[in-house]
This record gives C-alpha cells, structure tokens and sequence, in this order.
C-alpha cells in the first residue's frame, strides 16, 4: 500500500487502550461492531458496519481524511476522500 496527499506529517498513532469505545455510542446504548481513530485528531468512532457509521459521520463532519482502525492486531489506514487503504 502506498500513502496518499491526506498521510503526509500525520502522527504515529498508539496501539488501542483497553475500555476505549465510540462515544457517540456510548451515549446513545448501541454497541459498536468496531472501532477507528481519526489520525489527526484522536477521535475514535464505530465503523460502517455500526448503525449509525460514526467515524463516517466524523470525516463527513471534520473533514479528517484518515482514519486506521483501533482494533486489536489490526494497524490499516483508511483514507476517506481517496477512498483506499493507505
């Protein structure tokens, strides 16, 4: 996989801390099916499998291209407006 424009100067981001979760929704008692983290902010969201596709929702909101996912033993990226992997 090759990076793309959105990856240039993002920070390494740390391994998933355990009890982390979506706080959207935490709020609203849905359990998310699993979990991504904006690179550029730090904001941790449920993926498009969830219902209400929070991390979707925050790019769409943020304008934050690049997310990875936050899961265990998983490190891919994601980049929303060039819609690969990165």
């Amino acid at each position: 996989m090759s990076g793309c424009a959105h990856t240039e100067k993002l920070p390494e981001v740390e391994p998933p801390a355990s009890g982390e979760s979506c706080l959207r929704c935490d709020e609203t008692g849905q359990d998310p099916v699993q979990l991504r983290k904006c690179l550029v902010c730090g904001n941790v969201a449920c993926c498009d499998s969830s219902p209400d596709r929070h991390a979707t929702e925050h790019f769409e909101r943020s304008g934050h291209a690049v997310m990875r996912s936050y899961e265990p033993g998983e490190s891919w990226r994601w980049c929303y407006t060039d819609r690969r992997l990165v």
